[in-house]
């Protein structure tokens, strides 16, 4: 990232969601602040949704978040820098499947949820549940436990580390699910940076979501991938 690009810019106001919170977002800012000695950088994590409606009403400069998909339209308002490819997969407790376990869904008031329950709904698959949280780490902790399975993303995985190596992995047992995540602007107002710390942004998931992901699951070789 050049400083002589926006070496005006005093505020940078950043969303990002709670996925990178572990590794990726500390080292991204630690990146800009290290060119952009003058700016001042206020970060906001929360539900992509959530994010990109703050970029739509310039309370945020950029966003990265899940792509909303192809039924959402936003008029050529925003640039938009695909950054990382990830799967759904199949999370469940360690030597178990998932039959005969109820699914622990994460919550549809979330993008990712709705996007899941979207996806059973297209196969007609109804499947049991009783819980449907909206934590990461409470999901996988009552994975471990025995309580159920889950369908989360690699990402998500990489964000509750702690407990990955209580659960077990697989490829969904039904039709492929993925996502894709993107770094947002508005539309030529930062000219080249939002591309900038969108390259910085694919060098950081390389490093450290998708290289140690696929070295801990080399079957995501073809499915997981930075953009």
């Amino acid at each position: 990232l050049a400083v002589a690009d926006l070496s005006g810019l005093t505020t940078l106001r950043l969303g990002m969601i709670e996925d990178f919170d572990a590794e990726v977002t500390p080292r991204l800012l630690s990146g800009l602040a290290a060119e952009l000695r003058g700016c001042r950088f206020l970060l906001e994590t929360g539900a992509s949704h959530r994010l990109l409606d703050q970029l739509e009403a310039r309370a945020l400069d950029v966003v990265v978040s899940a792509d909303l998909g192809a039924g959402s339209a936003d008029d050529g308002w925003r640039e938009v820098h695909p950054v990382l490819a990830e799967p759904f997969v199949a999370v469940t407790p360690l030597g178990r499947s998932h039959e005969g376990l109820p699914l622990i869904q994460y919550t549809a008031r979330h993008l990712m949820g709705r996007q899941i329950a979207s996806h059973l709904a297209r196969l007609n698959l109804r499947l049991a549940h009783r819980f449907e949280l909206d934590s990461y780490r409470a999901i996988l902790a009552m994975v471990a436990a025995g309580e159920g399975w889950t369908i989360l993303t690699p990402l998500a995985l990489h964000h509750a580390a702690s407990l990955k190596a209580a659960v077990q992995v697989a490829p969904l047992p039904f039709a492929p699910l993925e996502r894709t995540l993107s770094l947002s602007a508005r539309a030529g107002v930062l000219r080249d940076m939002p591309g900038q710390i969108a390259g910085r942004l694919r060098g950081l998931l390389t490093d450290q979501v998708v290289g140690p992901a696929l070295t801990e699951w080399p079957w995501l070789t073809q499915s997981l991938r930075v953009l």
